[in-house]
Parts: C-alpha cells; sequence; structure tokens
C-alpha cells in the first residue's frame, strides 16, 4: 500500500510517498522547516504545502512530537502550548480535506523498527529512545504498541527531567564533547534496564548515525541496536499506521 508519511520535529517538517509492506521510500524525502513559533495554525499550513507538494489525495499518516490520545494532543512538547488539547488528526483534516492518522513521533518510529527494521521479530519488551530536541520513547511488547510512554518526562537521579540532561540539544546547547554526553546517555539507559528489563533498545534521532563514535562509553548491561531507517523512521512508522488504521 503506498502512503504519504509525514513526520513533524522540532526543527522540520519531513514527508514521502511510502511503500507499507516493505518500508521503500517511493519518492524523494521532501522537507520544509518547521515555523517559528509552530502554533497549530502555522504547522496546519505546512502541511497542507506539504501534502500539495506530493500532489496527494488519499490517507495520510503523522508523526507528532508529543503525546497523543484519540488524536488529541495532551502535552504541548517542544513546539508550542497552543497544542494542549487540539484535536491534531480533525485540524490537518480540515485544513488539507484528507484523513489523517496521527501519533506520537517515538511510537510511529517504534512501529517502523519493529514491523520491518531493527526489531523485527524481536520478542519481549522493545523501547525505541529517539534522541533530538527531546527525548521520545516508545513501548512494545512482543511487537504491540504500547502507547504514550514518556520515559524523557520522569525526573534523573539528580531531580531534573531526564531529557533536559540528555537530549541531543543539551549536548549542543552546553557543547559537550560526545563522550561527556554519552556518560549522561548512559544513566538514561541503565534506568530504562532497571524499570522496563528490555530485551532490546532501538536509538534513533540524528545523534545515533554517530553511534560507533559513543557505543564505548555506554556501560548499560542491556541489547542497544541503532534504528535501520535512522531518520526516516518517523516517516516510514507513520505510513504503516496510517494504513492500519484505515483498513479498520
Amino acid at each position: 500500500m503506498k502512503v504519504l508519511g509525514i513526520d513533524i520535529g522540532g526543527s522540520g517538517i519531513k514527508a514521502a510517498i511510502v511503500n507499507t509492506k516493505t518500508g521503500e521510500l517511493l519518492s524523494e524525502r521532501h522537507r520544509i522547516d518547521t515555523p517559528k513559533p509552530a502554533t497549530p495554525e502555522a504547522v496546519a499550513k505546512v502541511i497542507n504545502e506539504m501534502v500539495a507538494h506530493f500532489k496527494w489525495k488519499k490517507a495520510i499518516g503523522c508523526s507528532f512530537p508529543t503525546t497523543i490520545v484519540n488524536g488529541k494532543c495532551i502535552h504541548p512538547g517542544n513546539l508550542s502550548e497552543k497544542w494542549l488539547n487540539v484535536k491534531v488528526d480533525k485540524l490537518f483534516r480540515k485544513e488539507c480535506k484528507l484523513p489523517f492518522y496521527v501519533s506520537n513521533d517515538a511510537d510511529l518510529a517504534g512501529l517502523a523498527e519493529v514491523s520491518l527494521g531493527a526489531a523485527k521479530k524481536e520478542k519481549g519488551v522493545v523501547i525505541m529512545i529517539t534522541i533530538g530536541t527531546g527525548i521520545g520513547s516508545g513501548l512494545f511488547f512482543n511487537g504491540n504498541l504500547i502507547p504514550n510512554l514518556e520515559i524523557g518526562k520522569m525526573l534523573h537521579t539528580n531531580g531534573e527531567i531526564i531529557e533536559f540532561y540528555t537530549a541531543d540539544s543539551v549536548r549542543k546547547k552546553e557543547n559537550l564533547k560526545l563522550k561527556d554526553w554519552a556518560i549522561r546517555f548512559d544513566s538514561l539507559l541503565e534506568y530504562i534496564r532497571i524499570v522496563y528489563t528490555p530485551s532490546l533498545i532501538v536509538l534513533g534521532g540524528g545523534i545515533s548515525k554517530r553511534y560507533d563514535g559513543f557505543k564505548e562509553f555506554l556501560q548499560a548491561d542491556v541489547k542497544v541496536k541503532v534504528a535501520e531507517y535512522k531518520n526516516n523512521a518517523g516517516i516510514i512508522g507513520a505510513a504503516i499506521y496510517a494504513s492500519k488504521q484505515h483498513k479498520k
């Protein structure tokens, strides 16, 4: 099935047409900067521009960078406070006159990896961690999504919200060396190991491309893989999600 997948991020909105059976991108990936401020109205206009770019006329999957329950944003995340309680799927449907299926970005990136990528056929607990502006997380058990896990919003042992200590944006802001950041991130992996006992943790987000440069500093006793689909995981997962929801 061919589906347009859109991935909304803190810095960019990316999209492509996806073969949901294979995960192959059937078009070039198109990117538009996330508007500043990223209000619902401003983002909706960019989404409409994205749909027009692909001349798309069918169902659309969309990954969104915060907690989504039944299409509604219940936490504003890192975009804008104005997103709180907005029915995102309804907003985009109204703007584009097309059916939208919207869910959390880390959940959908994980869906791509569990369905077709690094965690395919992995049994037990699998956790997807996306490292970017914040820390996103997706929880799966025997391939089934348990939605809206927000590990990034939990507290570190130092009392700080853990994504404010371990996100890639923090590494850049504090000009941390890769080793120093990795030691911080390892504390998050150890936390996940103790609480969830995962059989696998899959890492996504831009910094995951540098995994070979920091993996030696990770000491947590847990199996880690890099997302096979890298920065396309959100796009592919969104398309897979839409294909599943549209059939219901």
